[in-house]
């Protein structure tokens, strides 16, 4: 029988995962940038990389702010999403279509990003840890707001680019 866990566990353990997954997600920027042809979503992964970045940091500082070491734990689910972005950049050449394909991927690793964000905040705020609540709460608003650009930028511009590529 497993040994009784806590919710301190559960926001420790979301908290390893979401390390993880920004630290995969600032590696995989620079190629998702490089891969795209569209000046506005290159600078939109370039510029979200910097962000990343600060981000990674930030965790850094909610982990000091629960007395526990930065680790990251293996996340599958990102690991997927990444993957999935790699097929995109390897089966559609470079253009238009390439590009809208990116963009639905980055927005499903935002759309992760904020679920994990906002469950890791409503814990964070149950155990009256909060510091941890507003760091985390700056991350998801950059979230959000990363998802409002990528999602303009296909709805104005990328998808309309793609359709004109239709078979």
């Amino acid at each position: 029988m497993a040994a009784t866990k806590s919710i301190n566990d559960l926001l420790l353990s979301f908290m390893q995962d979401i390390y993880y997954a920004e630290r995969q997600i600032s590696k995989s920027l620079p190629k998702m940038a490089k891969a795209a042809q569209n000046p506005q979503l290159k600078e939109a992964f370039t510029l979200h990389r910097e962000e990343t970045q600060t981000q990674i940091e930030r965790l850094q500082r909610a982990f000091e702010a629960i007395g526990k070491r930065a680790r990251g734990v293996t996340c599958e689910a990102v690991n997927g999403l990444i993957e999935e972005t790699e097929e995109v950049i390897e089966e559609f050449p470079e253009g238009s279509v390439r590009d809208a394909g990116l963009a639905a991927c980055a927005q499903a690793v935002e759309h992760y990003e904020m679920a994990r964000y906002g469950a890791l905040i409503a814990w964070a705020k149950a155990v009256g840890q909060k510091e941890v609540v507003s760091l985390l709460e700056e991350t998801l608003a950059e979230e959000k707001k990363t998802d409002t650009l990528l999602n303009s930028l296909a709805n104005k511009e990328l998808n309309k680019d793609a359709a004109k590529h239709a078979a």
